[in-house]
């Protein structure tokens, strides 16, 4: 996959290398010459443009990305750069950092935005996560299809410690994604068990958030 990132500061450059490692190719674009640093992610091309203009982005060939990124720290320039993206370059997939609560409303498919990425929701969810055993915490909203990524930390009274994922009644529609048990990613293949503590990342409709938390953690919310 090739993917093309908006912003090579130190968001677009860990999203960089973390899409390198998984063997994709990463174009950083960036206009401020400061910031082009390819010997902090050497397999990665560099452009130095601003992603705003067109011309930029026929450079950057963005007819050929199959996700673009606008990570940059200005949302307008993160709208724009969607917005081009998906209009005139007919890109499948775009990914727009949010970096004002305030401005989370605009980064809709109407801006040419797919998904949104919230960083201040991020933080304080990440924040909620390390307090809230049992109880959901919404990480991503996904505008096509009305979907959230969401994260449970499974308590140990869970009814389903223990038991493989293929035994778990999920509600509609919800897929388990992730399964991160101590600093480890497993696929969640149907024989593999969850445990208490385990992280798990879900895709899950709004309207049926509150069945999985029922579902999953009963004594806390009254399953």
């Amino acid at each position: 996959m090739r993917v093309a990132i908006a912003g090579a500061g130190a968001v677009g450059r860990s999203i960089a290398r973390e899409l390198i490692d998984n063997g994709h190719e990463v174009l950083l674009i960036d206009k401020n010459a400061a910031s082009i640093k390819p010997e902090r992610v050497p397999h990665a091309e560099w452009l130095l443009a601003d992603s705003c203009e067109l011309s930029s982005l026929e450079e950057a060939s963005l007819d050929r990305c199959d996700v673009v990124i606008a990570a940059t720290g200005d949302d307008k320039v993160n709208l724009v750069t969607s917005l081009l993206a998906k209009t005139e370059f007919g890109v499948p997939r775009t990914v727009g950092r949010v970096n004002h609560p305030n401005n989370e409303w605009l980064f809709t498919e109407a801006w040419g935005v797919d998904v949104n990425v919230s960083t201040p929701r991020i933080m304080s969810a990440l924040v909620e996560e390390a307090v809230s055993v049992g109880d959901l915490v919404r990480l991503f909203t996904f505008r096509k299809g009305g979907a959230n990524l969401v994260e449970m930390t499974l308590p140990e009274d869970s009814p389903y410690v223990g038991k493989p994922v293929g035994l778990i009644p999920l509600p509609e529609n919800c897929a388990l994604v992730t399964i991160l048990r101590d600093g480890q990613v497993y696929v969640p293949a149907d024989e593999q068990p969850v445990e208490a503590g385990d992280e798990l990342l879900f895709v899950v409709p709004a309207e049926t958030e509150d069945a999985l938390e029922r579902l999953l953690a009963p004594t806390l919310h009254g399953g």
